[in-house]
């Protein structure tokens, strides 16, 4: 079996991965696919390694961390008007190791395996992730979902991290309503709802008018994490995981250049 095959069975969590670390579809994908390049040129940068994963994940950041412009974050904390994403929101390398942490299920051990660092230095870059992160500040949050405990859940999570809930509608047609009463800085929807309709339709239509980051969860996320368009950034599989959610909102919101600037006086936009 060739190397690029023997890996196939880890690329739509490295996607997901490169995703959130690159903050969006394209951006993520064209690193993965790099990724698989350099494994078919030289099959032993993750062949000689005996944790197959652990190489894998390895090999991703060293092929994104080659590209210059990921050499270093924007240390002035503002944003492009061309709308660079602000990679600054928090630190780079504890950045990655929580995003192995919380999104891929990496131990410390395997953190500082994959950064080349000492297990308690990983230790060290997930509490200062955690701490970067308790500073951010905190936005409003729509949930579309039709389950009404999994809904409270999901309040309590996100409240818990300091945003705000401004609804928690249960339909397709509920969320365009709850959508004329403000703007949210954050979407969680589930992709089936209470009436039989799709999460997954009424994000779309909210997005023609509004863009905000989106986040999807779903008992079948594999479905959705095929390459084809269209295809949501943001996935978490129920049942969730607490500490996973918790960075998906986190990074999600990062990459949201106006995460955490929304303008008081911001007029609101209905569908």
């Amino acid at each position: 079996m060739s190397a690029s095959k023997e890996i196939s069975a880890h690329i739509p969590y490295l996607r997901r991965f490169a995703r959130a670390l690159v903050g969006d579809r394209e951006g993520g994908d064209a690193y993965v696919l790099a990724t698989l390049e350099t494994v078919v040129a030289d099959p032993s940068r993750i062949t000689d390694s005996d944790d197959l994963r652990i190489a894998v994940y390895r090999l991703f950041l060293d092929v994104w961390a080659a590209s210059p412009i990921n050499a270093h974050t924007d240390r002035s904390g503002a944003l492009a008007e061309n709308g660079r994403r602000n990679l600054d929101a928090i630190s780079l390398k504890p950045r990655i190791a929580f995003l192995l942490q919380a999104l891929e299920g990496f131990d410390l051990d395997q953190i500082g395996q994959t950064l080349h660092v000492s297990e308690i230095e990983a230790g060290t870059l997930i509490e200062a992730a955690n701490g970067e992160i308790a500073d951010q500040i905190a936005t409003d949050v729509l949930i579309i979902e039709d389950e009404p405990l999994i809904a409270h859940d999901l309040r309590s999570i996100v409240e818990e991290l300091g945003h705000r809930v401004v609804g928690m509608p249960r339909t397709h047609a509920e969320a365009l309503a709850a959508i004329q009463q403000g703007n949210p800085g954050l979407i969680l929807a589930d992709i089936q709802l209470a009436d039989g309709s799709s999460g997954l339709d009424a994000v779309n239509e909210i997005l023609v008018s509004l863009s905000i980051p989106v986040i999807f969860v779903t008992a079948y996320p594999e479905r959705f994490l095929t390459g084809e368009p269209p295809e949501p950034a943001f996935l978490i599989a129920k049942p969730f995981n607490v500490e996973s959610l918790k960075a998906v909102i986190s990074q999600a919101l990062f990459f949201e250049r106006r995460a955490g600037r929304r303008e008081q006086s911001a007029p609101r936009v209905g569908i």
